[in-house]
């Protein structure tokens, strides 16, 4: 879980290849992401992704949509605060899928553990052009203060921090003690998406090398 793609539709790139190219980078969780599109178009998409993601042995996750997670058998859903509570999803899709829940308070991580998330996207760290209606900016002192709070508190789920992310802010976020790095914005707008990837993973490994030195 070092690193989460989430898909972004440009003008240079479809959701699927911006997904192929993180894949073909080595990023081995893909998160499809496609707030403004209708269920159909969704599910159309989700179903080359999905294969997409079979063929290079990738965590397939689907943003919000509960139904379309069990129906198509992806591995699982990803929550935002908006969307259905992950209590009720996992009564929908039971233990054998992974949910994720979006958190930007350490109340927000205790509430997801206990109705039964497996991982927490946590954010922002910075402001992004991505999403709207964004919480409050954690930076880093945000994640060092909620993964301290988690680890006195008992909980032991991986968090991944999200939000405006940079190749740069890599070293210092992982020395907060976060999980992974969850991106889209700065992948697809390097000149070659599929070798930042492998660039971003090089440096996530470095620091977590480091963090544990």
């Amino acid at each position: 879980m070092d690193l989460q793609f989430i898909t972004h539709f440009t003008d240079r790139y479809s959701y699927y290849d911006s997904a192929r190219m993180a894949l073909e980078g080595g990023c081995r969780w893909i998160q499809l992401r496609m707030k403004d599109a209708t269920p159909e178009e969704v599910r159309t998409e989700a179903v080359c992704v999905q294969a997409l993601c079979k063929e290079y042995g990738a965590t397939f996750i689907i943003d919000d949509q509960v139904e379309l997670v069990k129906e198509l058998h992806a591995d699982g859903v990803h929550l935002g605060k908006k969307d259905m509570p992950i209590a009720e999803a996992r009564q929908i899709l039971g233990k054998d899928f992974i949910i994720g829940g979006t958190a930007n308070t350490f109340e927000d991580v205790q509430m997801h553990y206990q109705a039964g998330a497996d991982y927490i996207g946590c954010g922002p760290f910075r402001f992004t052009t991505t999403k709207k209606n964004l919480s409050p900016i954690l930076g880093l002192e945000g994640y060092a203060s909620i993964v301290s709070q988690m680890k006195a508190a008992g909980i032991n789920l991986p968090i991944v921090a999200i939000g405006g992310i940079t190749y740069d802010d890599i070293p210092a976020i992982m020395q907060t003690g976060v999980t992974g790095i969850a991106l889209s914005g700065t992948i697809l707008r390097a000149d070659n998406p599929a070798d930042e990837t492998h660039r971003i993973l090089e440096a996530i490994r470095l620091s977590k090398q480091t963090a544990q030195q």
